[in-house]
Order: C-alpha cells, then structure tokens, then sequence
C-alpha cells in the first residue's frame, strides 16, 4: 500500500488505523518504560484517541509559537513539546499516569519513534520515498 493509496482512503479508516498505531505505541511504551502506566485498557484506548486529537490540533500551534526557540535548538525543543503533549493527555485522562516530566520525555521519544516505524511498515505514512533513475 502506497502513498497514493493512503491519501484516497476513506477518512475514516486512516483515523482508525493512526489511532490503533497510537494505541499499540502507547501500550508498549507501558510494556518497556516503569514511569508510564494504564489503570485499565479503556483509559489505554481513550489516551491513544486523545494523543491523536492533541498531536493534530494544539502540538502544531506549540510548534509554530516556539519556532524560534526549536530553531535556537536546532529542533530538539519538539522533543519538549512531545513530552508536554503526553503529560497533558496524562493529566487529562484518568487512569492513566505518567512518572514525571522525563518519564513522559522518553516516553515521547519512544512513542514518536515506533510510531513512524508502525506506520512505515503498514504502508501509512506520509513520507514517499522513491528511487531516482
């Protein structure tokens, strides 16, 4: 499944299948890392869809009025900005816990990360790379 074939696809299924991936990234992050935990699978399922609605709608806005601190940076802010957008969701959902402003850092990190991997393999993700000839 290509590029072409993600951005025709119903809308409806790529919400659900990013937010399976946030899901999955968020329940192996609980797996790996001590300071993250779930009290119960609903608050597991209910932390992936809020992830996916602050990653789409607030983490741009953070990411636009720190431009200038990401650029200072050379974007290792973004970092922060990741690690803050966890710890709101946490703060926001109940059952769901994380350790402390580091814990949610690597745990950002981790969840970024496998991510794009996840999403890289099924064949949902935004980057196209091609073979120029």
């Amino acid at each position: 499944m290509g590029y072409h074939s993600f951005m025709t696809m119903h809308p409806i299924v790529r919400f659900l299948v990013f937010w399976g991936v946030n899901t999955l990234s968020l329940w192996v992050a609980d797996a790996l890392f001590d300071g993250i935990s779930f009290a119960t699978p609903q608050s597991l399922f209910i932390a992936g869809l809020m992830l996916g609605i602050v990653n789409t709608f607030l983490k741009p806005v953070l990411i636009i009025l720190t431009l200038p601190l990401s650029i200072v940076t050379l974007g290792l802010f973004v970092l922060v900005i990741n690690a803050l957008m966890l710890l709101l969701v946490a703060w926001l959902i109940p059952g769901f816990m994380v350790a402390g402003f580091w814990s949610g850092f690597l745990v950002a990190l981790f969840v970024a990360v496998f991510s794009f991997i996840v999403n890289s393999l099924i064949g949902f993700n935004k980057i196209r790379i091609r073979r120029i000839e």
